[in-house]
C-alpha cells in the first residue's frame, strides 16, 4: 500500500488512518437459489432468519392445565353457598361446551348490549330440543359474547339434581333449583339468573309444534323479579328445535325410567349411540330489551293480575322475536 492510501485523521495527533478498502461488487449475477437450500449469501435479508418467539399454544395450554391441577390439589379455589365453583366452570365446564357452541352450532348472538354488565337480572328464554342444550349454549353466550363476561346461574328442574352425577356438576356450574327462594337470593346478590318457564312441556314437544311456545307456568319468575326489582330480559333461541327432531314418544319406557318422555327421533334409537349426536343446525340467540320491574310499588309481586300480565308480555315478546328470526332464516342448517 502506498502513501496515497493513507489519509490524515484530524484531531488525533496527526496520526494517519488507513483508508477503508472499497467493497468490490461482482460483475456476474449471483447464483440462483436452489430449492430446499438455505440462503447463505452475505447480503441475504435478515427477515428470512428465524425470529425467537414466546411459548407455543401447546406449551401455554399445558402450563394452564398444570396451574389448574396445582390449585385443585392445594385447595386454592372458592365455592359459594349454592356450590358454584368458578374455577372449575372456567377451566373445565365452559371449555367442554365451546366446541359445540363455536363449531357445531355456530351460534350467533344478537342484542348483547341489552344484558346489564353488572347487577341482578333475570333472563327468560324459550325451551326446546328434546335435550336441554339450549340452556347450556346460553350459558356460553352470556360468558363469551357479552362485552363484560357474566356467569349465568340457571334455575333447573328437580329432575336434574336427582340424576346421579348431573346434580353435582350442575351445582358446581352455578345452577340451582327452580324455586323462588333460590331465585330471589341470587338476584338479590346481583347475579344474572336464567329461567326456561316452559320446562319439560317446551323441551319435549313434538317437532310439528316447533317454535310454538308452551304455557309459562304461574309466573313465579315474574314474582321473583318484582320482589328484587331487577329487569327481565326476554331471550329467543332459534336452532335448538332441529337438533333432535322429536317424531314420537315411547311413554311406557319413559314411565319405567321415571322421566317425562322417551323420544323417538330420525336417528334415535335407530342408530344407537350415534343417534345421540345432535344435528348441526345453525343457531341464533337474541337478547331483547329489558323489561323494568323497579318502577312498581312494594307488594306488586302479590298482585296476581300484574304477575299474569307481565308473564304474558314476556312470552309474547319471545314468540314474536322467534317469528322474526325464523322469517329471516334461509335454512335450518345454513342460517
Amino acid at each position: 500500500m502506498g502513501e496515497a492510501d493513507v489519509i490524515p485523521l484530524h484531531g488525533s495527533g496527526g496520526r494517519p488512518r488507513p483508508r477503508p478498502t472499497p467493497r468490490r461488487r461482482s460483475l456476474t449475477p449471483p447464483p440462483a437459489d436452489v430449492p430446499g437450500e438455505p440462503d447463505v449469501r452475505e447480503d441475504a435479508p435478515t427477515a428470512n432468519l428465524p425470529v425467537p418467539t414466546g411459548p407455543s399454544e401447546l406449551e401455554r395450554s399445558v402450563g394452564e392445565v398444570a396451574d389448574f391441577l396445582r390449585r385443585r390439589l392445594a385447595g386454592r379455589y372458592s365455592v359459594d353457598e349454592f356450590g358454584f365453583d368458578p374455577d372449575l366452570n372456567e377451566n373445565v365446564i365452559l371449555p367442554v361446551l365451546r366446541p359445540l357452541y363455536e363449531r357445531w352450532f355456530r351460534v350467533e348472538t344478537i342484542g348483547v348490549e341489552n344484558v346489564p354488565a353488572e347487577g341482578g337480572a333475570l333472563l327468560v328464554a324459550n325451551h326446546s330440543g328434546t335435550l336441554p342444550l339450549d340452556a347450556l349454549m346460553t350459558v356460553v353466550a352470556t360468558h363469551d359474547d357479552l362485552p363484560t363476561p357474566r356467569n349465568l346461574r340457571m334455575l333447573a328442574a328437580d329432575l336434574v339434581f336427582g340424576m346421579p352425577g348431573a346434580g353435582s356438576i350442575a351445582r358446581k356450574a352455578g345452577h340451582t333449583l327452580a324455586c323462588n327462594p333460590d331465585a330471589e337470593a341470587l338476584l338479590g346478590a346481583g347475579e344474572l339468573v336464567g329461567v326456561w318457564p316452559e320446562g319439560f312441556k317446551g323441551i319435549g314437544k313434538a317437532y310439528a309444534d316447533r317454535y310454538k311456545l308452551q304455557r309459562f307456568g304461574r309466573g313465579g319468575f315474574v314474582s321473583a323479579a318484582l320482589r328484587t326489582g331487577v329487569p327481565i330480559i326476554p331471550c329467543s333461541i332459534v336452532g335448538a328445535e332441529e337438533i333432535y327432531p322429536k317424531i314420537g314418544d315411547l311413554g311406557p319406557i319413559a314411565r319405567l325410567l321415571g322421566v317425562p318422555y322417551f323420544p323417538i327421533t330420525p336417528t334415535w334409537p335407530l342408530l344407537g349411540p350415534l343417534g345421540l349426536v345432535p344435528l348441526p343446525s345453525k343457531w341464533y340467540i337474541e337478547f331483547g330489551e329489558p323489561i323494568r320491574t323497579d318502577e312498581y310499588e312494594a307488594g306488586a309481586a302479590d298482585d296476581p293480575m300484574l304477575v299474569f300480565n307481565l308473564t304474558d308480555q314476556v312470552r309474547e315478546n319471545i314468540q314474536q322475536t322467534l317469528y322474526r328470526l325464523l322469517s329471516g332464516r334461509r335454512n335450518a342448517f345454513l342460517g
